[in-house]
């Protein structure tokens, strides 16, 4: 069965949209460097840090032996020096690393963050700067880049299968399915999921699961790579970050696959360094024969740069180096075997959607699929299709698009992912919605279901109607009753400002008031880990953080995480508590205007969700005055007035 698209784009349009995506990435590698260089002025200024990309002042705290030759290096601030602040520095993420006196490119270190806790960093560097005092800035990514770039081009010429791929991706010819079979499916499956499985095992070419919030996204795409494997297929599983990858390895080893893991190995935990490409490379029984080469050649430079009394013969130096580069050849072949052959044994590799294309050389899947795919930009969606038959994107339109820095390409569409086009031109043929969700209480799933999913998501019976007070140890209180809570600034003058650096948006009112009802959270025994707070603006979490630093007892107020809501993506906490930020005379709400990002902010709660916000500012948007309604109907608004703060 096909389905034909209702437009078919022409080769000069496809070849314009390739241009498009090419310029946008130009445009983004641009905007990248500006930031640097703007970030760089304010060094002297005392703001470097205020743009979150940026750590002053760092020491070394510990230092271990990492894969591949990497050491992971864990920095954090002195005992009495001021805490580290709020940053952007994600797991995954290129930095350079380099003495706070000595801005000279030869005194830097490249290295990638490995770990991130609220007072340290970790990040892997085959190498430490000789300073003690050090700065850790967020580099360009273009390695990321120039791999998109290539992945464009080998589309944009390709033929035989990928060239398929990119007609139905394109428009130019419809996906096609096979008469839809029952399969075997696992008993924990609902019926969604199985209907998502089996729709796509009968895709030729193409398919889409959409997963809302706590709908079990990840699980599905595990149950349908298990469904693959067992038939015989190979599969090759992406997502465009490091912390989504692994995911996606963890469940696959915990459903007993044959699984390797390729790409930088920056964050790989203990129980998943055996199925880490470099991890088992170092257990291989041919790794003992390639240290040995190497001990070889190194003792070989060794003796040729070595000065004696003696004469040497003529040119025993220059035979000593050849040898030397000869047995470091044969060393990385050897590995390269090594490689080949642990890949070979894997039913499944695991990598970002942007992976050095060296590791799978010709190797070919029979099914690619790349979880959180709306969190890609389009050109690294591409990366991974040359290598695959038919692929199967996951994830949910309706949450955060892919980042982009350069406000032009995002302008021009740099920032709809590859999913979300598709979605839109294929139309239901190709997508299956999981409708039941196992993370929120029904009132805080109803909102996001009405206006985001048609009213079609489904709180399962475990979670339909868990609140707060049904934890053991929690008291059984008004707060911890109530699943929602929205507190109205209005006519408060809880006014917003910006940060004396100009760079963000705060609300000191709001800000007292969240940490008040945190600490009401605390004290009818919720645990700190199960609390998180979001703020949709950076200086917001600065000022909540700051303020949080200097809550009594500080041990325990140290475990409520306060971030970002792209920090808190894909997260989720027993109870959410949520600054809005925005309050203006002019009705000015910025981005918080994209009903996605509220999405991810309003679907992180399990029990609890307390949101306070200026209903006079934000209710100029239909989707926020919808908000306020609904929360009215379900007895959920409160007023500001009613509480008490200093």
């Amino acid at each position: 069965m096909s389905f034909r698209p209702p437009y078919a784009p022409s080769d000069h349009e496809v070849e314009l949209h390739f241009a498009r995506m090419s310029r946008w990435l130009h445009l983004e590698s641009i905007a990248e460097i500006e930031r640097i260089s703007e970030r760089k002025k304010t060094q002297g200024e005392g703001n470097a840090e205020k743009g979150g990309e940026t750590l002053l002042n760092m020491i070394v705290v510990d230092q271990v032996a990492g894969l591949g030759g990497l050491q992971l290096v864990t920095f954090g601030r002195q005992a009495k020096a001021p805490p580290m602040p709020w940053h952007r520095l994600r797991v995954g993420a290129p930095v350079v690393i380099a003495p706070m006196d000595n801005d000279h490119p030869s005194a830097s270190v490249s290295g990638v963050v490995s770990e991130r806790t609220s007072d340290t960093i970790q990040i892997a560097m085959s190498r430490l700067p000789d300073e003690r005092r050090l700065r850790i800035d967020m580099a360009a990514d273009e390695v990321t880049r120039q791999r998109q770039s290539v992945a464009l081009r080998r589309a944009q010429a390709a033929t035989g299968r990928l060239a398929h791929l990119r007609k139905v991706l394109l428009g130019q010819r419809g996906p096609e399915f096979a008469p839809i079979v029952e399969l075997e499916l696992p008993h924990y499956l609902n019926a969604s999921q199985r209907d998502a499985i089996r729709v796509a095992r009968s895709a030729y070419d193409l398919a889409v699961i959409h997963g809302p919030p706590g709908t079990g996204k990840t699980t599905t795409l595990v149950a349908l790579i298990v469904e693959s494997v067992r038939a015989g297929e190979k599969v090759f599983a992406c997502a465009p970050s490091n912390t989504a990858v692994d995911h996606l390895l963890e469940e696959l080893v915990d459903a007993g696959q044959r699984v390797v893991r390729i790409g930088h190995p920056a964050r790989v935990t203990p129980r998943l360094q055996q199925h880490c490409l470099d991890g088992l490379m170092e257990q291989h029984e041919s790794q003992v024969v390639v240290k040995a080469m190497r001990r070889q050649a190194e003792d070989l430079l060794r003796q040729a740069e070595k000065w004696t009394r003696a004469p040497r013969a003529s040119g025993d130096r220059h035979h000593m180096r050849r040898a030397a580069r000869d047995l470091e050849q044969e060393a990385k072949a050897l590995e390269r075997y090594m490689a080949r052959s642990i890949l070979d044994g894997a039913d499944i590799v695991c990598a970002t959607t942007t992976f050095n294309d060296d590791f799978l050389g010709n190797r070919h899947f029979d099914l690619g699929v790349i979880d959180e795919a709306c969190q890609s930009t389009e050109p690294g969606s591409w990366c991974p299709l040359p290598f695959v038959d038919k692929i199967v994107l996951a994830g949910d339109p309706q949450q955060l698009p892919p980042t982009v820095l350069s406000l032009e390409a995002a302008a021009e569409g740099f920032d709809r992912s590859l999913m979300q086009r598709v979605m839109e031109l294929h139309g239901p043929s190709i997508s299956r919605l999981l409708d039941v969700q196992y993370r929120m209480h029904q009132e805080i799933m109803e909102f996001s279901s009405q206006q985001l999913y048609d009213g079609r998501l489904i709180a399962d019976p475990s979670v339909r109607d868990h609140r707060l007070c049904d934890i053991p140890g929690v008291l059984d209180l008004p707060i911890t009753q109530q699943p929602i809570e929205f507190f109205d600034s209005a006519g408060a003058n809880w006014d917003e400002e910006l940060e004396p650096t100009g760079l963000s948006k705060r609300n000191r009112h709001e800000a007292k008031l969240v940490l008040k009802k945190v600490g009401e959270l605390l004290d009818a025994g919720v645990a700190p880990q199960s609390i998180g707070v979001i703020a949709p603006y950076a200086a917001q979490v600065r000022l909540l953080r700051d303020s949080a630093s200097q809550q009594a007892p500080r041990d325990l107020w140290r475990h409520v995480e306060i971030d970002t809501v792209d920090g808190f993506q894909g997260r989720e906490k027993e109870a959410i508590v949520i600054s809005l930020v925005r309050s203006n005379p002019q009705h000015e709400i910025g981005f918080l205007a994209d009903r996605r990002r509220m999405n991810v902010a309003l679907t992180r709660a399990r029990r609890k969700l307390l949101v306070v916000g200026d209903s006079a500012t934000l209710g100029i948007e239909p989707f926020y005055q919808a908000f306020f309604e609904y929360l009215s109907d379900i007895q959920a608004y409160r007023t500001v007035w009613e509480e008490s703060i200093e």
